[in-house]
């Protein structure tokens, strides 16, 4: 099990970013958190399988119509343990 932190940037805020991740997350039953920041940028920790979070990022990065990610940062960070589910975090 791995657990990263994540920051994108681009057209990811107003544009359905932090449900997308939500519904990425859980098809690949995988946990954590996503949060829009001040800076018009989105923060995602996301723990899990490390394939199934390959295929969420790669997810992640392809957007949608609406989203369009221009950078993304991926650093690995320690596993919480006990998380049950992906939500948005305050």
């Amino acid at each position: 099990m791995k657990r990263y932190h994540v920051i994108v940037e681009g057209r990811v805020q107003g544009v359905g970013f932090r449900g997308f991740c939500m519904l990425q997350a859980q098809r690949r039953n995988l946990t954590g958190t996503v949060r829009n920041l001040t800076n018009g940028m989105v923060e995602v920790f996301i723990q899990g399988d490390e394939a199934k979070i390959d295929e969420f990022l790669a997810a992640v990065e392809k957007g949608d119509r609406f989203i369009r990610v221009d950078n993304i940062s991926v650093k690995e960070t320690a596993v919480v343990e006990n998380e049950k589910r992906f939500g948005y975090a305050r």
